[in-house]
């Protein structure tokens, strides 16, 4: 990681207006890891071609033996808005990104 990136995100950590919390939370074998993998990967920790494969937060020996994730991770990323920005936020900032599908 450069070293300009690593001091903004060190800046950004120190500032509670620009923090975010997150859950990924979904039913067994929805994407849960492979989502994780990618906004991992949106940061250039891990390479595109291993989001899905890595499961860079799984990181107990027994996850990835198992391939099931047993225990929650936490993890700083950088995010820049785009056009749009997140419409579903609420007044403190929280937003939620609800994924449905046909049975």
């Amino acid at each position: 990681m450069k070293r300009a990136m690593l001091e903004k995100l060190i800046q950004l950590e120190e500032t509670p207006d620009y923090l975010r919390n997150i859950c990924i939370l979904a039913h067994v074998d929805h994407g849960k890891t492979t989502i994780a993998d990618a906004l991992v990967a949106s940061n250039g920790i891990i390479s595109q071609r291993l989001v899905g494969k890595l499961r860079y937060m799984d990181s107990r020996d027994d996850e990835q033996i198992r391939g099931i994730t047993m225990k929650s991770s936490a993890i700083a990323l950088y995010y820049a808005e785009q056009a749009g920005g997140i419409h579903n936020a609420d007044r403190k900032g929280n937003f939620i990104i609800a994924a449905s599908g046909s049975m």
